[in-house]
């Protein structure tokens, strides 16, 4: 083999190499673009964060799960999370054990929790309340008017009202217990 020959070959051996670390390259950053998909929280790990906000909480006037007439504004005086959910709704089906808890946590202390159902029957309602064991207050909403008077399309999705009316704490998403004792006892507190 001659010299020209020599350094022929060792050029093909460098350019061979080159290709392929460039092609590792290639694949490397693809993977890296790959992996910044969104992620999204496992059914036991909710992540939604309250908004704080400061408006007067619109006027409801719904029917218990009971048939009885019930507004909003009967509850002046307590502080009133508002929980718009459906039975078909895997978070809203998920957040209500914590929601229950919660509610047996703190309904000592002035704080009522009402879960309105959006759209749906009696029928379905009451076998969601007997699967869970539910004994807070049931809302009926079959038109969807919380979802209007809220601005939400949006399940689940819950409001904090103060004892003067004024929605405080927004959520859109499930809510996990930390984020419940991270910041609704304040509003409860005042």
């Amino acid at each position: 083999m001659n010299n020209s020959q020599t350094q022929t070959s060792a050029g093909r051996i460098i350019a061979t190499l080159m290709i392929g670390f460039g092609l590792l390259a290639i694949g490397i950053a693809v993977l890296l673009i790959v992996d910044q998909r969104p992620t999204f929280a496992s059914t036991q790990d909710f992540s939604a964060v309250p908004a704080e906000v400061n408006y007067p909480a619109p006027e409801l006037n719904l029917t218990t799960l009971d048939g009885a007439n019930a507004t909003l504004s009967d509850y002046l005086g307590s502080v009133v999370l508002v929980n718009l959910w459906a039975t078909w709704c895997p978070p809203c089906r998920e957040e209500m054990p914590t929601l229950q808890t919660f509610y047996d946590k703190y309904r000592s202390q002035g704080f009522v929790l009402l879960a309105v159902d959006q759209g749906e029957t009696t029928a379905q309602v009451n076998s969601f309340v007997d699967e869970f064991g539910l004994d807070l207050p049931v809302w009926l909403d079959p038109g969807n008017e919380a979802g209007v008077a809220f601005k939400t399309m949006n399940l689940p999705s819950s409001y904090v009202v103060d004892r003067e009316g004024n929605v405080r704490l927004m959520w859109i998403g499930g809510i996990s217990k930390k984020n419940l004792e991270k910041y609704v006892p304040d509003v409860i507190k005042e």
